[in-house]
């Protein structure tokens, strides 16, 4: 029986939190080998029958970062100190990955700031270990701030929009 996503993401999480630098797992013929490249970057390879796509709403009342991380930089952190959003919700990203705002490179961005979106509509993809996982909004609204850069590595909690109530 392969691993659901929901199980893999929970293995990376553990590992990420952990001391560990590598870990391989083999159950029913498949093989997943997670292996930090740097102190709390997982790198891992995983095998075609691992892969799906799932689709996460992540959105709740929250504040935004202290500040943004300049344009292309490829790391951020999630810290977030307290503060008041006068009733504006951030989308925090579910899990570590790398944050990309089309489908695919040829494609527009799913939101832009100013974008006025609906429950579920997408906003972002998150990839890990090449599974895409289609953050979509929990509420009406409109698009108020887009924190991260196109490729930018997320962390689990990091505020990725900023929503303004409709």
């Amino acid at each position: 029986m392969p691993l659901t996503y929901k199980e893999v993401a929970e293995i990376i999480k553990i590992i990420d939190a952990s001391n560990l630098d590598e870990l391989v797992i083999e159950m029913d013929g498949a093989k997943m080998h997670i292996r930090r490249k740097a102190a709390g970057a997982p790198a891992a390879a995983l095998p075609a029958s691992f892969s799906s796509s799932s689709e996460v709403s992540a959105s709740k009342p929250v504040e935004p970062p202290a500040a943004e991380a300049p344009p292309g930089a490829r790391s951020s952190k999630a810290a977030t100190p307290a503060a008041d959003l006068g009733g504006n919700a951030a989308v925090r990203s579910p899990m570590v990955g790398v944050f990309y705002r089309a489908p695919s490179p040829k494609d527009p961005p799913f939101v832009e700031v100013g974008s006025k979106v609906k429950r579920g509509d997408p906003l972002c993809l998150i990839e890990v270990m090449k599974l895409f996982t289609t953050i979509a909004a929990d509420r009406d609204g409109r698009i108020a701030q887009i924190l991260p850069a196109n490729g930018d590595l997320v962390e689990f909690d990091q505020v990725l929009f900023v929503v303004e109530p409709k």
